[in-house]
């Protein structure tokens, strides 16, 4: 899809600023200097700063047209010097040299401006040389439009999609499931061989029952549909994956605990008895529990390591880097977000334990279901079913546990700057145990961590209704109430098209070349077969383990109700002791075998194993590129020999006698390709040719400048590779 630009002529040098559709330009500020981050803010750029509201942009004097080999990889809708007003993290101003975090109506107004963003970059706009009354109106615009609370409607995301009606569409080969109908939660079931013990369920359509619930999902087979209604969505054991030997996962909210009277309170204790019925009989009678709520990470566990973290890389200047260097491995561990990654992932491996070795369900426990609940089921499908290991089976996975399971993106990212809430990275942290994967068994995914680094920079564009929402229905609410009198609802956008974001030879990046196909079936093989794990682990049973009076659902009833509707429920099955030497047993025994791509998948946790995820977290840095090498240049060269091989073979299968003269082509693909950075595609070319700013002892130990360039040679030289 293209994204259709209004333009404004700005004065100098015939700079042009690109509207989107519905975009508004609110304050502007002429003769602003941005400075080069890795000079140390010794030099700069003169350019115009600009305020929209849908983003904060700088428009360069000098900005010389970039070659193609850049532009393609450029992302359409945000530009390298444009900031969404949603990715705006923390705004600071410099005052006489010193500092000050600028919010509200200010008295004095900064000679600097520093804007920290939510993707890591840092901007520095010197203001001295600019009008006081661009000053003011340009920085009282950027903190009015960044940092006052907003209403939902009023989100840029409704202006474009007003805007865009006639425009926009979805890419017809986008084939990710959205979870919507159901007849998706059917083919999902058919899909894991599900259909038999659950079934999918329309009781909540309009939205009759919950709010919080999707329109449609599934349940266990025997659960009377008008049972579903009495609480409001809550306190309903709720079907998120089928393993391949029957076993399922599930997730559960707590009942809601205001009312207490006798009446209600009579009336609680006769649906929790028909659960309790439902899943004591056969296949539903060993149920495992896992209070995520109680036994697990907290929301604010996660909200204040990550505070931390994201210091280590809001890096203002060069002097900032290497005066922090010496203690960044301290700073590091002092966040704890690599051991919140770390017990995440330990946490999936334990209920991958329960359902794949000791062949039993697993129920997660959660106030809503919505935050950790969302986290742990994803994890433990991306570990179990390879499916969700294909971009399109991860984006409907997301889809699935995210979007439809009712994750509070509004609230978490806290899109909206409302002051009781802080923003916490759950989904982030979820990505971020995903990389560890990826990083790990790369050819096991069919995408790439530049997949996974544009999905969390997404987070932030308001163009895309994917993550903006708290649930499937405000989405729908909202979008009725802002039609005015439309005729037509409106189109909006999801963030799986991403031909809005990337042109063709962008998205290339995000496609693994290292991916193992799935093997195709014998031919004696039943075509509908499901795939069995090669790794399977069947450890013994013990008698104890499979009986029905240690599942979570006991015969005491009361016992039941005590803990769902009092306190927090504890572990009902095995002891802390049998968790840990099963796990340990299940997780040595894994990784002693070789590697089925295709089956079980388990990463390492050792400390060593969990990794920063450096093309997130560090792409910014300037010193933190390897020039002409690293990891992601790497994967560039691949994709770009699988492109001109297949071009190869579309020429050899039409002009089967001219294969000679064709293969002559290929080594034409390497002479002319870029020389790239370890950071691509976010750090391209570099455009300002100069030396890299090290300590002077570490340049000398370097050696001179041609010992450096053939170093940097030595990191692309593919038969490394």
């Amino acid at each position: 899809m293209e994204i259709h630009t209004n333009e404004k002529e700005v004065t100098e040098k015939e700079v042009t600023l690109h509207l989107l559709p519905g975009e508004q330009l609110l304050c502007e500020a002429s003769t602003v200097l941005k400075y080069v981050q890795e000079d140390s803010c010794q030099r700069g750029i003169y350019g115009k700063l600009v305020c929209t509201d849908f983003k904060i942009a700088f428009l360069g004097d000098d900005d010389s047209a970039l070659d193609n080999d850049e532009t393609q990889f450029k992302n359409k809708v945000i530009g390298e010097n444009d900031i969404t007003l949603h990715c705006v993290d923390q705004i600071y101003g410099v005052f006489d040299e010193k500092k000050k975090t600028l919010f509200g109506q200010l008295k004095k107004y900064p000679e600097k401006l520093i804007i920290h963003c939510k993707d890591l970059r840092v901007f520095h706009f010197c203001l001295r040389y600019t009008k006081e009354e661009e000053v003011k109106r340009i920085v009282s615009g950027i903190i009015h439009h960044t940092q006052a609370p907003k209403l939902l409607k009023r989100l840029f995301l409704f202006s474009y999609a007003a805007a865009a009606q006639n425009h926009a569409a979805t890419d017809p080969r986008n084939h990710t499931v959205m979870f919507d109908t159901l007849k998706d939660w059917c083919w999902e079931l058919e899909r894991t061989k599900g259909s038999v013990k659950y079934k999918a369920v329309s009781v909540n359509e309009g939205y009759k029952v919950c709010e919080r619930l999707p329109a449609y999902f599934v349940v266990p087979t025997p659960l009377p549909e008008e049972d579903l209604s009495r609480f409001q969505g809550h306190g309903i054991p709720l079907w998120c994956w089928s393993c391949h030997n029957g076993c399922a996962l599930l997730k559960m909210s707590a009942l809601p605990k205001k009312e207490q009277d006798d009446g209600l309170s009579q009336m609680q204790k006769s649906f929790l008895d028909g659960i309790y019925k439902t899943i004591h009989r056969p296949p539903y009678e060993i149920v495992k529990t896992e209070d995520l709520s109680s036994n697990f990470l907290s929301l604010q566990d996660i909200q204040t390591a990550y505070s931390k973290f994201k210091q280590l890389f809001l890096i203002d200047n060069s002097t900032e880097f290497w005066d922090t260097d010496i203690k960044w491995f301290s700073l590091l561990e002092s966040s704890s977000w690599l051991d919140i990654i770390r017990r995440c992932l330990k946490k999936a491996i334990e209920i991958t334990e329960c359902l794949e070795a000791q062949n039993v369900n697993v129920l997660l426990l959660e106030e809503n279901a919505s935050d950790l609940c969302c986290l742990v089921s994803s994890l433990v499908q991306v570990m179990m079913d390879p499916h969700c290991r294909t971009r399109i089976g991860f984006q409907s996975l997301v889809q699935k546990e995210w979007i439809m399971g009712g994750h509070s993106f509004l609230d978490r990212c806290n899109h909206l700057r409302q002051s009781d809430k802080e923003e916490v990275p759950v989904f982030l942290l979820f990505l971020d145990c995903v990389w560890q994967l990826v990083h790990q068994h790369p050819p096991a995914f069919d995408f790439t961590e530049t997949y996974l680094t544009v999905l969390s920079d997404s987070l932030y564009i308001p163009i895309f209704s994917t993550f903006f929402f708290n649930s499937p229905h405000q989405k729908d609410n909202v979008g009725r109430e802002s039609q005015d009198t439309q005729s037509k609802p409106l189109n909006l956008l999801t963030v799986w098209d991403w031909s809005v974001q990337f042109e063709p030879k962008a998205q290339m990046l995000l496609k693994n070349p290292l991916y193992v196909e799935k093997p195709k079936l014998d031919k004696g093989q039943r075509k509908g077969m499901r795939f069995k794990h090669q790794r399977q682990l069947s450890l013994p049973l013990t008698q104890s383990k499979s009986s029905p009076k240690r599942g979570f659902f006991r015969e005491e009833t009361d016992h039941l109700i005590k803990n769902l509707l009092g306190k927090r429920i504890s572990k009902l099955i095995n002891s802390s002791d049998e968790l840990h030497d099963n796990f340990r047993e299940f997780y040595d025994s894994w990784h002693s075998k070789p590697t089925d791509y295709h089956g079980l998948l388990l990463p390492h946790i050792e400390g060593p194993e969990i990794k920063v995820w450096a093309q997130r977290y560090l792409r910014w840095i300037p010193e933190a590129q390897i020039l002409g090498g690293g990891r992601a240049a790497t994967v560039s060269k691949l994709l770009e020999m699988m492109e001109e091989v297949e071009r190869l073979q579309e020429k050899i299968d039409a002009r089967p006698h001219g294969q000679g003269a064709l293969l002559a082509e290929a080594p034409l693909l390497l002479r002319g390709s870029a020389r790239l950075s370890a950071l691509f595609p976010f750090a391209l070319l570099q455009r300002h040719p100069s030396k890299p700013v090290l300590p002077t002892s570490g340049w000398k130990a370097l050696g001179d400048e041609e010992d450096l360039a053939k170093r940097e040679d030595e990191f692309v030289d593919l038969g490394d590779v």
